[in-house]
């Protein structure tokens, strides 16, 4: 990608959103858990609810309704490794698309999601803590 952008807009949130899901679908590691997750008919909604949430995190628009911790408590397949290489990919897409001071909004938000969605699911105080797995191969993001 030759220019990077440099604001959030919906226009932006739905281009890293649909870079990002792109290669996750791809993913050696997270495809087969989406894949399972969510069918292709239904990639379309889970799409939309994407671009809400993002907006709600990042413009604070209030777009997002719903319960990520209860909706991720029934994916099977789920594990603590998995959100290394979720957000690694994330990482990847953001600093493609974004300039650092945009990207490093979006990675800060993305870690606290990640750390509190984590806890929620997995979080067991009588069993010790898993380490994440970051293993990521190379790719690149494009987006008009």
């Amino acid at each position: 990608m030759s220019t990077r952008h440099d604001s959030i807009t919906e226009a932006t949130i739905r281009c890293l959103i649909d870079a990002f899901y792109a290669r996750v679908r791809n993913d050696p590691a997270l495809g087969p858990v989406f894949a399972n997750a969510i069918a292709d008919a239904a990639w379309p909604g889970h799409l939309q609810k994407m671009y809400a949430f993002w907006s709600s995190v990042m413009l604070t628009s209030g777009h997002y309704k719903g319960n990520p911790v209860a909706v991720h408590h029934h994916v099977a397949g789920i594990a603590p490794p998995l959100f290394g290489n979720w957000l690694d990919l994330f990482e990847e897409v953001a600093t493609e698309i974004f300039v650092p001071d945009i990207s490093n909004r979006f990675l800060q938000a993305t870690r606290r999601i990640a750390e509190s969605l984590k806890l929620a699911l997995f979080f067991r105080p009588d069993q010790p803590w898993p380490d994440d797995l970051r293993q990521r191969p190379g790719g690149s993001a494009s987006c008009a």
